[in-house]
């Protein structure tokens, strides 16, 4: 028997947790604070066990590490290098969905030394993304061609009977790293020059987005997209963009929630009493009496449309509803956004995951696209969960099966490593659909 540790119970687990008890050779301990949730999760298998773990009780990390032969972390992405260390320590394979930081890739030579795989961002962004996107461009490369320009966009949406409110976008869970993503810079590479986009202008720059057979959504830079050069090798690429997908108003509207001031994360001890008309009132400076939803048009100007008002009017901007008891504006947004904004029971989510790459062969050039949208199960398990944790529970498996043996810290970029997982998705519906254009 092998056995998988995984830490973290959250919402995109079970679909992981599932699919590893069905592995007959597999024990699977999952160890998370919430003990209720470990034992929910294995409800009863015979391979599985149910630990209540304070992740800040290293004694107790280490030991579970220990016992292991793959450690699983879907826990913050904070504690991934604390665990890392103990699966160097103990020689045990480790996977996770994030991103690999600066402080995990500088362990990459202590993996190789301890021969273990660290694999990080195999879940769907990043994840599904890189392997769709590493299969096309080694086809390209393996038949003489060159990427010259990749366009790579994904969101989660709500699927579209369940898109029913004016912001076109719905909450599993807490909104504050949605809403905090809207103070993040972006770079990007567009006709060889890189593109600079401060926090503070991030949703100015957003634009349409057609894809064959959907609505239109529309999108918007995610973070800095330069390091995916190296990360996908493309030596001749002239553009290289990831961007956000979302329905059409959010960033309209979130250029006028950040023009407020209410994602500051600045703890106060002025908001007892007060409801939302109050605080909307004190941001753009109006006094009682006056109109709060005219006066917050004056202070935005020409980026409040109607329709901009009508949502922040929905949200509870100028109701006289009472402020949460939390410290921060951004606290109190969160709990504004999920109140508004939660998936009602049986709605189903979806994930879109679009690549747009324009390639060139020495006798011509081709539009190849890529094409993935899957939907949440009613009642059951979210598109989201099963997109992020199915890439990972499979390369576990893989990697305890002696399919991948790469040693060190690695994304899901080699040909090992993604034509299994791909493959496997496939078969669960989860489909990369690919199409070719001449140019």
């Amino acid at each position: 028997m092998k056995n998988v540790l995984v830490l973290g119970a959250g919402l995109v687990s079970r679909p992981l947790v599932r699919y590893l008890l069905n592995v007959p050779e597999f024990k699977v301990t999952v160890a998370s604070r919430t003990v209720s949730k470990t034992v929910k999760l294995i409800d009863g298998h015979p391979q599985g066990d149910a630990i209540e773990l304070n992740v800040k009780n290293d004694a107790q990390l280490e030991e579970l590490v220990k016992k292991c032969d793959l450690a699983i972390s879907l826990l913050p992405y904070t504690y991934h290098v604390k665990v890392a260390g103990y699966c160097i320590k103990y020689k045990k394979h480790m996977v996770t969905t994030s991103y690999i930081s600066e402080t995990m890739k500088a362990l990459d030579q202590n993996a190789k030394n301890a021969g273990i795989l660290i694999l990080n961002e195999i879940g769907v962004d990043p994840g599904i993304d890189h392997m769709s996107a590493m299969r096309i461009i080694h086809n390209v490369e393996n038949s003489g061609g060159k990427v010259l320009s990749f366009r790579s966009y994904c969101g989660g949406l709500p699927a579209p009977e369940a898109n029913d409110n004016p912001y076109g976008y719905k909450f599993s869970w807490s909104p504050r790293g949605v809403l905090m993503a809207g103070r993040n810079d972006a770079k990007y590479l567009k006709d060889s020059k890189i593109i600079e986009i401060e926090g503070k202008n991030l949703f100015r720059n957003h634009w349409p987005l057609n894809i064959e057979g959907e609505p239109e959504f529309e999108t918007y830079p995610n973070r800095n997209s330069l390091p995916y050069i190296e990360t996908y090798g493309l030596k001749h690429v002239k553009t290289m963009f990831r961007g956000t997908i979302r329905n059409f108003g959010w960033c309209n509207t979130l250029i006028c929630i950040a023009r407020l001031g209410v994602l500051d994360d600045t703890e106060r001890n002025d908001l007892l009493g007060l409801r939302y008309d109050d605080l909307t009132r004190r941001l753009v400076n109006a006094p009682e009496g006056v109109n709060t939803r005219e006066a917050t048009k004056a202070f935005l100007g020409d980026d409040a449309s109607e329709d901009v008002l009508d949502r922040l009017e929905w949200l509870g901007f100028f109701s006289n509803d009472k402020l949460p008891d939390e410290p921060t504006y951004l606290d109190i947004m969160t709990a504004r956004f999920l109140k508004k904004m939660p998936y009602k029971k049986g709605e189903r989510d979806m994930i879109v995951l679009y690549h747009d790459f324009l390639a060139e062969w020495p006798d011509g050039k081709k539009r190849i696209t890529s094409t993935l949208v899957d939907f949440g199960i009613p009642h059951g398990d979210s598109s989201m969960a099963r997109t992020v944790s199915l890439p990972a529970a499979i390369a576990t498996r893989l990697i305890l099966q002696g399919k991948i043996t790469v040693t060190g810290v690695h994304a899901p970029v080699l040909p090992d490593i993604y034509n299994p997982v791909l493959d496997e998705l496939e078969t669960m519906n989860i489909v990369c659909k690919e199409q070719e254009y001449t140019v």
